[in-house]
Parts: structure tokens; C-alpha cells; sequence
């Protein structure tokens, strides 16, 4: 398990020790609330960091909007190179809510713009998380709405190993079951393209390529490759494949959902005068 290492050419002075040492010692304590108190340029980032270090704990960072949750993970990345540290805003460039303008007798349907590159950091937190304790997400007040059910998002990704058997149609099934989409032209993440033997995957949460190598149907390579250079980055024994959406659900709950519709409707139709 890789653990937080902090690093800083500074070391805390002033009031930050006894600070730090307080915070540290409340956390340990099972204190649900506690106050950090500073003007602006007195070092609270660094002083939170410190306590992150000492007390080894996936960390949420909630700030109130997203300029300033853009200059707090830029601040955690350079504390914390070696951990994750992911950043988790709306993903939304543009939202006009859908309204009624009695006046005109007027509808304006809802419209919105999603920012793709926004939603793959969405994605690579909720993966971080997922996979490994040592990840600070700092976010804005959109991480308190649903994404789904986490348990689907962990469940139905799946790991592909060196030596595994897998048939290659197989293997694109459960891609595609998982929200993948298969273009051979143009790869994005969240695609996928096939050539024989060789499946590139870009997962939802990342910009490289994912190759993953057949021969006959065992996995005989799995490799990262820089998307933009062609250029080998590392050689993996296997590699975890997250779902490509945060909104996946299982084969079951969708055919039980179906059922529960079809017999609503069976009742309802007959009432609305529609059967």
C-alpha cells in the first residue's frame, strides 16, 4: 500500500506545529469537527498536508467553488507528486434548467454542456479511490450528488492478467458492457479499437492507451502506450478496467426494472382509457 509522503522545501514554523499537532491528535480522537484558523498566506494548505501525512487517510477536499478547488489541487498535487490527487467539479460547462414562462405560455426545454475533459477527472477520482488509500480528492459541492451505485461501478469493471484465457469477442462484450464504445478511428476515452489480436483501450479516466495483446485467446501482453508518441510507459502483469460511465448497472437490476415497468403499465394503461 503506498502511503502518503509529503514533499516541501519548507518545514512548519510559527503556530503550524502546535496546529498540526492539535488537528492530528482531535482526528485520532474520533472528532467530527474541528477549526483551522488563518488569514490568507498563513500556510493552512500546508499545514492540512502535513496533517494528511501524519494520519495516512484518504482525504476530501470541499471547496466552495471551482476556481478555488482548481488552486487547492494544484497546491495538494505539488505536496503529494508521488499520490494521487484528483480533482472533482461539475462537469457542466453550460446548464439552463427546463422552465415556464406563464407571460408567453412559453416551455424552454433543459439544455446543458458537459466538458469531456472534466468528466474523465470525475472518473479518474472515483477509480482512485476505488483502487488504492492513498488519493485526496478535492472538490466542489458537486461531489455531494449521486453518481450511481458505487458497488456497480466496482463490481462490474473487471481485471484482465497475463496468461488469462479470454476469447477476444468475449473480452469486447464485457467492454462494451461496461459503456465502452468500439471506434477504430478515432480513440477517445472511454473507446476502443481492434485490430487481429490487439485491443487499445482508453479507459473513461485516462488519456493513454491501454494495448492489450492476444495470442490465440490468452492475454499475452498488456502494456501502456503514450497515445500521442506511440511510445511504450509501462508493462503491466494485469490492469484493472473501470467502467467507462459512473451511471453502469448490472444485466439483473436492469431486466428487474424492466419487469417493474411492464407491470405498472399493465395497470395503468386500463385506468388511462390507452389499452
Amino acid at each position: 500500500m503506498n502511503a502518503f509522503k509529503l514533499k516541501s522545501d519548507f518545514k512548519p514554523r510559527g503556530s503550524q506545529p502546535e496546529a498540526i499537532k492539535k488537528l492530528v491528535k482531535g482526528l485520532e480522537r474520533g472528532e467530527r469537527f474541528q477549526t483551522l484558523l488563518g488569514v490568507t498566506g498563513s500556510g493552512k494548505t500546508f499545514t492540512m498536508a502535513n496533517v494528511i501525512e501524519a494520519v495516512q487517510r484518504p482525504t476530501l477536499v470541499f471547496a466552495h467553488n471551482k476556481t478555488l478547488a482548481a488552486q487547492l489541487y494544484n497546491e495538494f498535487t505539488e505536496f503529494f507528486p508521488d499520490n494521487r490527487v484528483e480533482y472533482f467539479v461539475s462537469y457542466y460547462d453550460y446548464y439552463q434548467p427546463e422552465s415556464y414562462l406563464p407571460q408567453k405560455d412559453q416551455y424552454i426545454e433543459k439544455d446543458a454542456a458537459v466538458n469531456p475533459k472534466i468528466e474523465m477527472l470525475r472518473l479518474s477520482a472515483t477509480a482512485s479511490l476505488m483502487s488504492r488509500r492513498d488519493t485526496i480528492v478535492v472538490a466542489s459541492v458537486s461531489c455531494i450528488y449521486g453518481l450511481g451505485n458505487p458497488e456497480n461501478f466496482q463490481r462490474l469493471g473487471f481485471e484482465l492478467q497475463v496468461g488469462e484465457r479470454v476469447k477476444r469477442n468475449d473480452l469486447l462484450r464485457r467492454l462494451v458492457d461496461v459503456q465502452y464504445e468500439r471506434n477504430d478511428l478515432d480513440l477517445a476515452p472511454g473507446r476502443f479499437r481492434v485490430k487481429g489480436g490487439t485491443i487499445d483501450i482508453v479507459p473513461g479516466y485516462y488519456n493513454n492507451i491501454i494495448r492489450v495483446e492476444l495470442f490465440g485467446d490468452t492475454v499475452e501482453r498488456i502494456r501502456e502506450i503514450d497515445k500521442v508518441t506511440g511510445e511504450l510507459v509501462e508493462e503491466f502483469k494485469y490492469y484493472f478496467v473501470y467502467p467507462a460511465r459512473h451511471f453502469v448497472i448490472a444485466d439483473s437490476e436492469k431486466q428487474s426494472a424492466i419487469d417493474s415497468i411492464r407491470a405498472e403499465l399493465e395497470k395503468r394503461l386500463p385506468e388511462l382509457d390507452l389499452l
